[in-house]
Parts: structure tokens; sequence; C-alpha cells
């Protein structure tokens, strides 16, 4: 991916995004037309062929890590009922999604040389298995939402970048950011992510963190391994008892 300072004809501040070809990014430029400034960025224009999406540029461009954790918080409390819009084709459901991560895990697991304990491994199938068929309603999913990826702006406070777009239950939108390391990367500060965001924007807690651990697993390769492995241990044992 290549991004980069542009300016518009009518000579506002833009910025152009080339992108490779994805799964997750899949049908990013769909996701903001559907947002259309409210919450994320403007999409200015697009070509498809080229994969790639001019954009509305955000001034400072502050990341929001950078705000301070508490009002993070606050922010996403605030921005994600405005991202969930509903939502269905052509976005990939997260059902589909699911399905995907459920086929890799263990081959992954093994390729890795079985980087953690199976009962782990077995937590994230089940979580899987038995959230995929029974979700609520489908709304629009930023699946790679993190305090990096909401930016400082003029026109709104904060604006959300960068999506990786999924249709499926709002539970689910809380997993990125309940694990994301530059919000806090202790125990006590994942959990206390999980609970504030389920409590205040009123989601059911299990659910959420059944789908932080299965995607935090599935998302768990390369140098995000040890953190991510770590986090999945820590919302296995928070489980409900």
């Amino acid at each position: 991916m290549a991004v980069q300072a542009a300016v518009t004809a009518d000579g506002e501040d833009a910025v152009l995004k080339v992108q490779d070809p994805h799964r997750e990014s899949e049908h990013e430029a769909t996701a903001l037309e559907l947002w259309d400034g409210e919450g994320a960025v403007r999409l200015l224009a697009h070509d498809l062929e080229q994969h790639a999406l001019l954009l509305e540029r955000c001034v400072p461009g502050t990341a929001l890590s950078a705000a301070g954790r508490d009002e993070a918080l606050g922010v996403f409390v605030e921005l994600l009922p405005t991202l969930w819009k509903p939502a269905g084709a052509p976005f990939r459901p997260l059902a589909e999604e699911a399905a995907w991560w459920a086929a890799n895990l263990l081959p992954q697991w093994e390729e890795n040389r079985r980087p953690f304990e199976r009962r782990l491994l077995d937590a994230a199938l089940e979580a899987l298995r038995d959230l995929a068929p029974t979700q609520g309603e489908q709304v629009l999913l930023h699946q790679d939402l993190h305090g990096d990826n909401v930016l400082a702006a003029q026109r709104e406070p904060w604006l959300v970048i960068d999506p990786k777009p999924l249709a499926g239950e709002r539970e689910f939108g809380l997993a990125p950011i309940v694990r994301s390391s530059e919000l806090g990367a202790t125990r006590v500060e994942v959990l206390h992510r999980l609970e504030c965001l389920s409590s205040e924007l009123g989601l059911d807690r299990e659910r959420a963190r059944g789908w932080a651990l299965a995607q935090t697993l599935a998302w768990s390769e390369g140098g995000r391994l040890t953190y991510h492995v770590e986090v999945a241990r820590w919302l296995s044992q928070a489980g409900a008892t």
C-alpha cells in the first residue's frame, strides 16, 4: 500500500491511497461511500481497476492513541454507533469470514509449531462455531478499528480511516479495540476495554469477548503473535463462570 498527500482540482487537501488487493480491504471504497463522511473520512474519488482511492485529508491528523486511554474509549463509544449502519451485500458476511478463520486456525497453529496451548485454540474454534450462526442485526463493521486508525480532523473531531469492512453483529466491532496495544497492553487494560465498551454500548459482553478471542488468534501471525496470544489467554480466562 502506498499513501501520499495530494490536492484535488478544486485545491482541496487530499490523500491518494493505492492499495495492494487483499480480502480484508475489499469494498473499502463502498464502506466509505456508505458512511458518507459520518465518523469517517470522505471518499472523494476512486478507481477500482487501479485500486486507488482519493480521500479527505485529516488535519492535524493526530492518532487517537495519543489522546489518552480514557479519552480514546469515550471517542469509540461515540463513534461506533455512527459507523454501525445496516449492511449486507457486497460486504463479506462475518459468518463467512468466521468460517475462513476456523478452517485456517489449526493449520496456522501447526505451521507455527504449536506456539500456544491447544486449549486456547479450541476456545477460539468453539467461539466461532457458537457465535457465527446466532448473530444479531447485521451492520457495517471495521474489523481493524484501533487507536491509530482514528485521526484528529477539523470537519469532525475524529475520523476513522482504513476500513476493513465486514457485515456482522455489533459485538464483533469491539474486538480490534479490546486488543489495541496502543491503548494499553496489560491484562487489566485489555479487560477494562471489554467491560467499558460492552457496558456503555449496551452489548452482550460474552459475545464480544468470544469474538475478540477468536479474531485475535486468527490475526496472530508474525510480529503480533506473542501479544495476541497473551490477549487471547486473558480473554479466555475472563469467561463467564
